[in-house]
């Protein structure tokens, strides 16, 4: 089996393609490297129900008012699901519940972390982001320029999020239309990331959690430098394997939407154990998370990359220093120099 892509390109942003009797498919535009996100939008009982939302920017606002004010016009809508609570997604959520007074469905653990998040605006870097960036090993050059100026804050892409929110979980199961879908919960790319797989066919919104041509970031940050999420991730790909088929039709977060979603979660998780396997060799002498990208990667990292590579290198010698394959100690810099046992 192979994957397979019903449309080899997608709408343009704004305009709807239909993927299914009642569910409709929209991109809405992001910055660059990543340039869209997708969001979906299910008929449901005399209205719509939208998944996902975009960043919280004037453009994405103005596209979600055409949307629906052109072909999505007539019906009302009823809810927003957010699959997890990454501003891209989660964006405009508050926005939505203000300006269309829709009930906001998310997991627990998302709604919190997206809420926490929102409120914490910092000016520069606090302490601990600079301590996780010297451990990790961050280039010096990078760092000086980042520890003077403003970082990203959640707020700058994420519409203020009301108090209030109908919380999904783990195998309950949602009528939108026509369709039973039931949640199936991951974790990785983001805690308690919610997938919704139909009951009706064999359609699956995978949100970030399964993409075709890339792989999810698995990212550490300083919020929990510890963290493994390359383990929680490969441990969710088992687990919905065994629900998966490679008839469904798997709508992403990103990229196109395909088929071949079985053989999709066991090529991933093959991608990470090589990455994996290959870093066990490079740590046979000492080297801190940064110095792993070649290995990683197999590519030069630009600066616009440097951020999420960092922090995905992070996880792949926490994964290794989770389960005692590398050891770990600080260089005079400050910084973990990891190597294998």
């Amino acid at each position: 089996m192979t994957i397979n892509h019903p449309w080899e390109a997608p709408p343009e942003f704004a305009e709807p393609l239909k993927v299914a009797d009642g569910i409709f498919w929209f991109r809405v535009p992001l910055p660059k490297p990543l340039d869209h996100v997708n969001v979906y939008v299910l008929e449901d009982n005399n209205g719509w129900t939208v998944v996902d939302t975009g960043l919280s920017t004037n453009k994405t606002r103005e596209m979600w008012q055409k949307i629906f004010s052109g072909p999505m016009a007539g019906k009302k809508i009823q809810r927003l699901i957010v699959t997890h609570h990454h501003p891209d997604h989660v964006g405009l959520a508050g926005w939505f519940q203000k300006e269309y007074k829709v009930s906001l469905w998310m997991t627990r653990t998302a709604w919190l972390t997206a809420r926490m998040l929102r409120l914490d605006e910092q000016k520069v870097p606090p302490p601990e982001t600079i301590e996780f960036w010297t451990q990790a090993g961050m280039r010096s050059d990078i760092m000086e320029e980042r520890k003077s100026g403003k970082p990203f804050n959640f707020a700058d892409a994420v519409s203020a999020l009301p108090l209030g929110f109908r919380r999904i979980v783990n195998n309950e199961e949602i009528e939108i239309g026509n369709r039973i879908w039931k949640v199936r919960v991951g974790n990785g790319h983001a805690p308690e990331h919610a997938t919704l797989w139909s009951n009706v066919d064999d359609i699956v919104i995978a949100g970030d959690q399964i993409i075709s041509s890339i792989s999810p970031n698995l990212g550490v940050y300083a919020t929990e430098p510890n963290a493994n999420p390359v383990k929680e991730w490969i441990d969710t790909c088992h687990k919905l394997s065994a629900f998966a088929s490679d008839k469904h039709l798997t709508l992403p977060g990103h990229k196109l939407p395909f088929t071949g979603l079985k053989f999709r979660l066991k090529q991933m998780v093959e991608n990470h154990e090589l990455a994996l396997n290959r870093l066990i060799n490079f740590l046979e002498k000492p080297h801190t998370a940064e110095e792993c990208f070649s290995i990683l990667f197999g590519k030069s990292i630009q600066k616009s990359e440097y951020g999420l590579a960092l922090v995905e290198a992070v996880a792949h010698v926490n994964y290794l220093y989770s389960d005692g394959t590398v050891s770990r100690v600080l260089d005079k810099n400050g910084a973990f120099r990891y190597q294998t046992l």
